[in-house]
């Protein structure tokens, strides 16, 4: 499989403390975390911007960048709508053969382990310190931080997909030091519980107003809705549809009228966006940015992920998204009836703010998930149905003669995960989580390379073993070599 990018990573004691000396010399000094150095409201919000810095993943390829294209692409290798320029072991499902075992495991920890700094630490600071109940606040929005990057975690490393599993994730909710990186994994419900917990003060502390690249109240409700989803225990569903009413109702998102407008125009000034990830200045300008990995290289046609014919064939003659969301054919015998993947970016285009721009929440998800929750409770159908037809209603998509035919749950659902895909297909991974919500019957003939729930998930990297031998067992299918 064709790849572009080089990626370096440290043991996980290093990784621990933020990456390895050449990445964190790449940090600004106002976005370096170090919990010692948090002494009041200003400190703290430094610190703050640290933590989201780490979320970007802008130290990832060690220039001052947003690395956020791992949520782009790799789950969409997964769920068989992205691939690169021959198949390749995450294509096909073979993870212990690929190259990606470690990238959304030191992410994240990395992510969690700034935010535990800010959490340890403002919770023995004085309020007195702080104005406006902004100590809660700061508070509200690393433990989102750590929410988001512990679901993360969970749904590649973690069997969540079993409630009673054992296999859970290493939950962090310290900073990390020499005395305290042995630890045990967590079982699967204790994961979540600790998850969740996080969720709920997030979304009652955690600002209803910031910028749209940081988070909020309204990101939490809509994370809280993944992770229930995923979850799908006794009242969750009913949870998932309370909680996207209250999105749709009280919060200042709304959907687009034509989705393209979101990656061709407005990008981050977009009302649909719920949490995106900024472009660093002077992004679009870099050689190493994440929408040339779509287009162009160096100004040749030269393409790192393309759109398989799979997503193609998804789309349908009679949707407008197949002409933009997925381009021309790429001229290259080795793609396979490839296309260009042009949803961020014109077919050999020239980048742009809007096109470096990700996306990690917007309001159709919010509605996609009920829809799916309302299908999945067998509440009623036609509130289902009725949210299906608006999504593609805003897609530009006339025809919604077979929506009114449906007459079962599962072809509903099944429906719904086709509009899921095709509306948020290489954003945060949530055609692949999805997929995943079926049953494995089901996995194997929408995704044939996928034979046993083994493949739902990653082996826990090699590394972690050296490093925390205390963690337990490797994860079911694979090796700890």
């Amino acid at each position: 499989m064709k790849k572009i990018l080089t990626y370096t990573f440290c043991s996980m004691f290093l990784l621990l403390q933020y990456a390895c000396k050449k990445t964190l010399n790449a940090l600004p000094e106002n976005a370096k975390v170090d919990a010692n150095t948090i002494l009041d409201q200003k400190t703290a919000e430094v610190a703050l911007r640290g933590a989201y810095y780490l979320l970007y993943n802008i130290p990832g390829r060690g220039t001052n960048i947003t690395c956020w294209d791992n949520h782009q692409w790799l789950p969409a290798y997964y769920a068989g709508y992205l691939a690169g320029a021959s198949d390749g072991p995450e294509e096909e499902n073979r993870y212990a053969e690929g190259s990606m075992i470690s990238s959304v495991w030191n992410e994240s920890y990395a992510t969690i382990n700034a935010a535990n700094g800010i959490i340890n630490r403002l919770n023995v600071l004085p309020d007195a310190s702080f104005a406006n109940k902004r100590k809660e606040g700061i508070l509200g929005e690393a433990r989102f931080l750590r929410a988001y990057s512990h679901f993360k975690i969970l749904s590649y490393y973690g069997e969540w997909f079993k409630y009673d599993s054992r296999y859970g994730i290493l939950i962090r909710e310290e900073l990390a030091n020499l005395g305290n990186i042995a630890k045990a994994r967590s079982n699967v419900k204790d994961s979540y519980d600790f998850i969740l917990a996080d969720l709920d003060y997030a979304i009652t502390n955690a600002p209803s107003q910031n910028p749209n690249y940081y988070a909020t109240k309204w990101a939490a409700m809509a994370l809280k809705m993944r992770v229930l989803m995923s979850r799908g225990q006794n009242g969750d569903y009913a949870d998932v549809i309370e909680l996207a009413d209250q999105v749709i109702q009280n919060s200042p998102y709304r959907l687009e009228n034509d989705p393209k407008d979101i990656f061709r125009a407005k990008g981050l000034s977009s009302n649909e966006v719920i949490l995106g990830i900024r472009p660093q200045p002077n992004q679009e300008n870099n050689s190493y940015n994440l929408s040339v990995l779509y287009s162009h290289y160096t100004g040749q046609i030269t393409v790192t992920h393309h759109a398989t014919k799979k997503l193609y064939d998804l789309f349908g003659a009679t949707d407008p998204r197949r002409n933009w969301v997925t381009g021309d054919l790429i001229p290259d015998n080795n793609t396979d009836g490839g296309h260009f993947f042009s949803k961020y970016i014109v077919v050999n285009g020239k980048p742009t703010v809007v096109s470096e721009t990700a996306y990690a929440f917007r309001l159709s998800e919010v509605y996609l998930l009920k829809a799916e929750a309302i299908s999945r409770s067998m509440g009623n159908m036609n509130d289902a149905k009725q949210i299906l037809k608006l999504m593609m209603q805003h897609a530009g998509v006339t025809d919604f003669a077979f929506v009114d035919q449906i007459s079962s749950y599962e072809t509903l659902q099944l429906q719904l995960f086709y509009e899921l895909s095709r509306n948020l297909v290489g954003e945060d991974g949530q055609e692949w989580m999805a997929l995943l919500r079926f049953p494995l019957a089901t996995v194997k003939v929408l995704k044939p390379t996928i034979s046993n729930t083994a493949q739902y998930i990653l082996p826990i990297p090699a590394q972690e073993f050296l490093t925390n031998p205390t963690i337990g067992d490797q994860n079911p299918g694979y090796s700890k070599n």
